[in-house]
């Protein structure tokens, strides 16, 4: 009698690099670096207690990203979005995400769709803890799942580029509780679209999902 052995991801040892860029990433999107503030390497090193070479490899990363700009005379810029390069953004997000979304409905095996629905799973039990950060990093990663279900390497790579870009302002997004449950509500809408195979009901829900991100973080600007 064969025993059953559970699945677990496999351990691994992440870098310096990998530390320190997540720590940069996640203090922008939760804006603890803001938009238009320049990056002061002595000081941030200290604080989180690593050399000014990992932290500029970390930096130089970030700019590829989009979310940090590299100025002469000024060093690294977080960078600050206008309401006009939010919408442009989004606009061709949507475009993206929905072509995705059609593909994965016609070519994604039973498994991935499960996989991208356990995601959904985690991401809910997060919303549910008020675990704002995590819960959103799971969001994007689902996003980023339905795209990759396409099976395009081209599309997965353009789309990845994009939403590296408004980390930050997708962030706001789910500030406050009306606006977060308004998000989580599309999701939902989304996953079971997915689970259905659905793909008009996914392209529409998509559509209204970028939309009402524009509309919830419209404030800001």
């Amino acid at each position: 009698m064969s025993e059953a052995v559970a699945e677990y991801p496999r351990i691994t040892r992440r870098t310096l690099h990998e530390e320190v860029l997540e720590r940069l990433r996640d203090m922008i999107i939760e804006g603890r670096l803001e938009p238009g503030q320049r990056i002061n390497e002595g000081q941030l090193g200290a604080q989180l207690g690593v050399s000014r070479t990992p932290l500029r490899e970390a930096i130089k990363t970030l700019a590829s990203e989009g979310l940090v700009e590299i100025l002469p005379a000024k060093g690294a810029i977080v960078r600050k979005f206008t309401a006009k390069d939010l919408a442009q953004i989004l606009q061709v997000l949507k475009t993206l995400e929905q072509l995705g979304g059609r593909m994965a409905c016609e070519l994604a095996s039973d498994a991935t769709i499960q996989a991208i629905n356990l995601l959904h799973e985690r991401m809910l039990a997060l919303y549910k803890s008020n675990n704002r950060l995590e819960y959103f990093k799971l969001n994007q990663a689902i996003h980023s799942a339905i795209v990759a279900a396409s099976g395009n390497p081209v599309l997965m790579e353009m789309h990845e580029t994009l939403q590296a870009r408004i980390k930050r302002l997708r962030f706001i997004g789910n500030e406050g509780p009306q606006k977060w449950a308004g998000a989580v509500a599309e999701h939902e809408e989304m996953m079971a679209a997915l689970l259905k195979r659905d793909a008009d009901a996914l392209l529409d829900v998509i559509g209204r999902h970028m939309e009402s991100t524009r509309l919830r973080v419209a404030d800001v600007f």
